[in-house]
């Protein structure tokens, strides 16, 4: 590693949080300085991560991936103005919902119109490889395959699986993934924090047809009653794939979940999405990871070693999917998640929280007539963490004297745009400091 005392500002993580504060910081460094800022990125994976990575779906309407205990609507409109500059998105066309929003409405249920653009898995390797590029250019260091392990606060530097650097502003925006790692750290820095929330539910596939609305709105954001929601639909190329997460145990487990390339590439015919409850803890407070973690190990023993799908149809029979479910008659496509096990979602997903996902998808077959052909696979689990919600010393992602949290993983976004977000408000509060 470099000479230590080189860098104003070391960026663990390179995800949108991370990209967005570099970008700020070369913007924005204090003039003063005559100089540009000595930037460190430090990211574990051989390549930039995130959720540009991955599907690379981006959605610019309040409160849409803006928790609202960090963000007002007046502060994430005036962000995403300028993440839209810095993203330059296209927004995709929506069209013909005002049956789909009727039909909602008498069933309690909320159809969002949300702003959005979709590049797919391979346009978002594009932009991240822009991006990267542009980085280097201006001078940043990208430390690829390279661990942050700890950081001493009293010397403001950090120890890596590579070295030993400096920093005058640390910020911390490891990702969803990152879970644990932020966890530890918070830990090490004596930062109280609370981990009570988590969204537990199961990934729907299905032909196109039978949920037309994608023509019309990309990513159609349903909310029903119970804490239910639709999220990540997936449309054209699209692909159901799997996650894998390690324990705080050691022990490997899978959370499914769901991307589409462009629409450069052929048609898969079929479309995936998430059906999603959300599970907050009050008393006794309970750790949103640690019951994602059992009900993931729980999901892996019955798969053995996969995650589980299941047909509507088998499911509404009250039985257990088996291989021959996915051949003949009504069931005419192939899982593009072909690794999982067939079987009873039942025996594995606590009945509190399937009561209420299939409630919802029975409002939602209500509303667009086909969702629950016989056909339809649901692919368990899909696990979204809600990340860990430290306590902030000020507006701009403050824990500690020079070091700041940002993105997913610290709970101040839940998504690509406000991720890059809450990058830029970190940003700014470091060339503030």
């Amino acid at each position: 590693m470099k000479d230590v005392s080189e860098y104003d500002a070391i960026i663990i993580g390179s995800g949108p949080a991370g990209l967005g504060a570099a970008f700020t910081l070369l913007r924005e460094f204090p003039e003063k300085h005559r100089r540009r800022p000595r930037i460190l990125i430090v990211e574990k994976e051989r390549f930039s991560t995130g959720g540009l990575r991955n599907d690379c779906k981006m959605n610019f309407t309040y409160p849409i991936g803006f928790p609202v205990e960090n963000w007002t609507r007046e502060e994430a409109e005036y962000y995403l103005e300028l993440v839209k500059n810095d993203l330059q998105p296209t927004i995709m066309p929506r069209q013909n919902l005002e049956i789909y929003r009727n039909r909602s409405e008498r069933l309690g249920v909320e159809l969002l119109e949300i702003d959005q653009d979709h590049l797919g898995t391979d346009g978002g390797l594009q932009l991240i490889k822009s991006l990267i590029a542009a980085l280097s250019q201006e001078g940043v260091d990208i430390h690829l395959e390279e661990e942050m392990l700890s950081v001493d606060p009293q010397r403001r530097t950090i120890t890596t699986t590579k070295g030993t650097a400096s920093y005058t502003h640390l910020l911390l925006a490891p990702g969803r993934k990152g879970f644990k790692f932020l966890q530890n750290i918070l830990t090490a820095l004596d930062i109280p924090y609370v981990d009570h929330t988590v969204d537990i539910g199961v990934r729907i596939e299905t032909r196109i047809e039978h949920y037309p609305i994608v023509h019309d709105y990309y990513d159609p954001k349903f909310l029903f009653p119970g804490k239910v929601r639709t999220f990540c639909t997936n449309s054209g190329n699209a692909h159901v794939v799997q996650e894998r997460y390690i324990s705080r145990h050691g022990s490997p487990y899978y959370s499914v979940n769901g991307h589409a390339y462009s629409g450069k590439r052929e048609s898969t015919g079929l479309i995936n999405f998430a059906m999603l409850k959300t599970i907050r803890f009050t008393e006794p407070l309970a750790s949103g990871q640690e019951f994602a973690e059992n009900l993931g190990l729980q999901a892996m023993l019955m798969g053995g070693g996969h995650p589980i799908m299941q047909r509507v149809g088998d499911f509404r029979l009250g039985k257990r999917s088996k291989r021959e479910s996915f051949s003949g008659d009504l069931y005419d496509f192939e899982p593009t998640l072909s690794g999982a096990s067939p079987g009873d979602i039942s025996l594995s997903m606590p009945a509190k929280i399937l009561r209420g996902i299939w409630k919802s998808m029975k409002s939602l077959d209500t509303i667009i007539p086909g969702i629950l052909h016989p056909s339809t696979i649901m692919y368990y689990p899909e696990i979204k963490l809600y990340a860990n919600k430290p306590e902030y010393v000020n507006n701009h992602f403050m824990i500690r004297e020079g070091i700041y949290t940002a993105g997913d993983g610290a709970g101040t976004s839940r998504g690509i745009t406000a991720a890059w977000a809450s990058g830029i408000r970190a940003a700014r509060g470091m060339c503030r400091e």
